[in-house]
């Protein structure tokens, strides 16, 4: 059976009530009030209805380069104002399928991340082993359109992120503190990144 609870998600939060679910199904699992997947050649489409709030989401990736792009439009269908605070959560490897599912632990204590503040981007490296492989990057941007209700949040840690005794489903992130900012040399690294 497929469980697809690890990838790329976006958590969305209300932050005068609470509530946390995800963008697309996973990984909150919330029920929503409407939900739609297309799937087609160009790309992936979710459409959502969950706490009054529509989210509409967009997955493309690039034939030419090494590039995917996800587009994340919310629309408030209730009277109320509401302020919505958007998580990015990326598990990264850097590796190939074949390494990774070899020793994923150990390809992970070659990632590196840091947070370029200039453009609000993490950055995450392998670190050569050898010095004739071929430098390999990624990095991870978090875009808004409109105006920010706050500064720019970030996270590299997964054990920082999920919390003890938790999965993705349910992180400790989500629980209404800030992300820690931590980067560099972490045993599991992600790449987060949350905007009001």
């Amino acid at each position: 059976a497929t469980s697809d609870n690890w990838g790329t998600f976006c958590y969305l939060k209300d932050v005068s009530t609470g509530a946390v679910w995800s963008a697309a199904h996973q990984p909150t699992l919330t029920p929503a009030d409407r939900f739609e997947t297309v799937l087609s050649e160009a790309r992936a489409e979710f459409r959502s209805r969950t706490n009054q709030i529509e989210s509409y989401t967009e997955i493309a990736v690039s034939p030419e380069d090494d590039v995917e792009l996800r587009r994340l439009r919310l629309t408030n269908i209730g009277r109320a104002r509401r302020t919505i605070e958007v998580t990015s959560y990326a598990e990264i490897v850097l590796a190939s399928p074949a390494d990774d599912l070899a020793h994923p632990a150990f390809g992970k204590l070659f990632l590196e991340t840091e947070y370029l503040a200039d453009c609000a981007a993490l950055l995450c490296h392998r670190r050569n082993r050898d010095p004739r492989e071929p430098a390999v990057w990624a990095i991870h941007v978090l875009s808004l359109e409109g105006r920010p209700q706050g500064p720019v949040e970030w996270e590299t840690d997964r054990a920082r992120f999920v919390g003890r005794g938790r999965d993705t489903d349910r992180p400790a992130a989500l629980d209404g503190r800030a992300l820690s900012g931590t980067t560099g040399v972490v045993l599991d690294p992600i790449l987060s990144l949350r905007q009001r």
